[in-house]
């Protein structure tokens, strides 16, 4: 399976589950054919390749015992994360002070990033390394700890910027992470293998759109079967644990505890049917 860097499906239905909250028929189709005329359009300039290059991986008891017992951890993760989030939006800085955060901080994330790269971007690129095996357990714990609170920083400091791809990067640093501690008691699976996984489980945990979030995951990187079955498993887990706890998803953070409620009620008055006109 090749996929280029424009993901109709998977955009569609991130729009349909995490931003609507609804699969009807009458958001489905507009959600479809938008999707399908950007990725078009995006494929004029676009190359023919996967945004992530992945091997593919070997399934194995192993993963499945990491699936089950890393789970509650990239759930409580993400809801920190959800939380941080919502801290820095509330907390970005107003009259004068809009000049001068954002100076200093990206004047301190430019010192920082001299010895410590990886910070700068959205995480793409950090996460292409993860997911290949490319980074070294001690530089994987300061990353771990450096980038999201780049991201965070930044948001705090008024600094404009998305949530998609850093949010995935996060999963990608804990699930690396994971993924070193684990092959120390059961040995034999690639810790770009458990970094994939932990980006499907935070990315999907964060959204709280588990359908998009495989979908777009398999889309990204091109591979539809080799890790398809933990994948699953992991950000379901990850999800029903997180949204248990909290409702509101990454999307949800700069809106106030009133407007999160009203939101859900809207979603829980309409029938919530596929394929059924409304």
């Amino acid at each position: 399976m090749e996929a280029r860097q424009g993901v109709p499906l998977g955009g569609a239905l991130f729009a349909l589950e995490v931003m609507r909250g609804k699969l009807a028929l009458r958001f489905v189709l507009p959600a479809l054919f938008a999707s399908m005329i950007a990725t078009g359009v995006s494929w004029v300039a676009l190359p023919n390749a996967p945004t992530y290059i992945i091997p593919s991986f070997p399934l194995s008891a192993s993963v499945i015992a990491w699936v089950i017992l890393a789970a509650p951890i990239f759930a409580f993760g993400s809801i920190l994360y959800v939380r941080l989030v919502r801290w820095a939006d509330k907390n970005k800085p107003r009259g004068w002070q809009r000049f001068i955060a954002p100076a200093v901080v990206l004047g301190l994330l430019g010192i920082v990033s001299v010895r410590f790269p990886e910070i700068l971007g959205n995480g793409k690129d950090l996460s292409q390394l993860l997911f290949s095996d490319e980074v070294g357990a001690r530089l994987l714990l300061a990353l771990l700890l450096l980038k999201p609170l780049a991201t965070i920083m930044c948001m705090r400091s008024g600094v404009p910027g998305g949530l998609f791809t850093p949010s995935l990067t996060f999963g990608a640093l804990l699930g690396a992470a994971l993924g070193h501690v684990w092959g120390t008691l059961w040995p034999g699976v690639p810790a770009g293998f458990f970094a994939l996984l932990g980006a499907g489980a935070v990315l999907s945990a964060t959204t709280q759109g588990p359908i998009s979030s495989i979908v777009l995951v398999m889309e990204l990187t091109g591979r539809d079967r080799s890790f398809i079955f933990p994948l699953i498993l992991i950000a379901g887990l990850s999800t029903l644990i997180a949204r248990s706890i909290d409702h509101r998803s990454i999307y949800d953070a700069r809106l106030s505890d009133e407007q999160v409620a009203l939101r859900q009620k809207l979603r829980e008055q309409e029938p919530n049917q596929i394929g059924v006109p409304q």
